[in-house]
């Protein structure tokens, strides 16, 4: 009787037990996911973390070349109207003397001096004579609108027109064969802002970027090294999209400082729809509120 009477109790209890369960189950479900989006969180802010110090860096990077005496150049010949640079931009100490005095000192770029850097490179891929002003849309399609564009019309710190200073100056030294080089690296360097590539760089990001390839080539720095650079140049002028862009590889399997700079920087990834697609896949991430440089001066 009493082995009954046990067995009667084991099974209500399992009935009791059971059905507390089966009660508290949708809760149970619901606590789970909740740790579980907790944690997934986690993981991403700490991927964002970890990316951001890569791709951003708070120290900056320190490119291949120097700033030369190509600010002095710009400002005697008004391609650079000191007042009006000074007024669109709070120069330091050390960015005056660039402009002022020239500098022997490596470009730098962070994220406290990105607007100097575009603007003075801006100048600077704009006076330069490039092959990118007589055999790209500059020099055929858009000829006769050459000054319709953000890059040319959009140059307000000139002294003058801005149009009149468009590929008038040998300021950078480049052979024949280095301009034909110039010209295949900026077909393939695309940038954020827009779907061109620096091939046609109707506005600032991509007169910088073409200046700063311009240099590289002129130094005789490796092609390989220039995308690289550029790419540095790029995820400051650009961050939100960079950032990104580091996190859809970091998610593939492939760290920030193993990509193809060049695939990077090509029509998939950094032109305007290219790197729509890439954020749409990505979706919002924690904590990212870096902003984006404007193409105006």
């Amino acid at each position: 009787m009493k082995k009954r009477i046990l067995i009667l109790v084991s099974f209500l209890i399992v009935g009791v037990v059971g059905l507390t369960l089966g009660a508290n189950l949708p809760k149970f479900q619901a606590d789970f996911k909740k740790i579980a989006e907790e944690k997934k969180v986690k993981s991403e802010e700490e991927r964002v973390d970890r990316l951001s110090a890569q791709v951003l860096p708070k120290e900056g990077f320190e490119l291949a070349v120097s700033w030369g005496d190509f600010g002095p150049k710009l400002v005697e010949a008004g391609v650079i109207d000191l007042a009006k640079f000074e007024e669109a931009v709070r120069l330091t100490d050390e960015q005056r003397k660039i402009l002022t005095e020239g500098s022997n000192a490596k470009v730098r770029i962070d994220g406290t001096n990105s607007q100097f850097v575009v603007d003075f490179l801006w100048a600077l891929g704009l006076a330069q004579k490039s092959i990118v002003y007589e055999e790209g849309p500059l020099g055929t399609q858009y000829k006769n609108e050459r000054g319709n564009f953000a890059s040319t019309g959009g140059w307000t710190l000139a002294n003058g027109d801005a149009v009149k200073y468009l590929g008038k100056y040998d300021l950078i030294t480049l052979s024949s064969e280095q301009q034909k080089l110039v010209g295949e690296i900026a077909k393939n360097v695309y940038r954020p802002c827009c779907g061109n590539s620096t091939w046609f760089p109707d506005c600032n990001h991509g007169m910088a970027a073409l200046a700063a390839i311009e240099l590289m080539v002129s130094a005789g720095i490796p092609e390989e090294t220039i995308y690289k650079e550029i790419l540095k140049l790029n995820s400051f002028w650009f961050p939100d999209t960079y950032l990104v862009t580091a996190v859809y590889f970091d998610r593939s399997g492939t760290p920030w400082d193993k990509v193809d700079a060049k695939e990077v920087l090509g029509v998939k990834y950094s032109s305007g729809q290219g790197a729509a697609d890439i954020a749409k896949k990505v979706g919002p991430l924690p904590g990212s509120d870096s902003g984006s440089g404007s193409c105006g001066a």
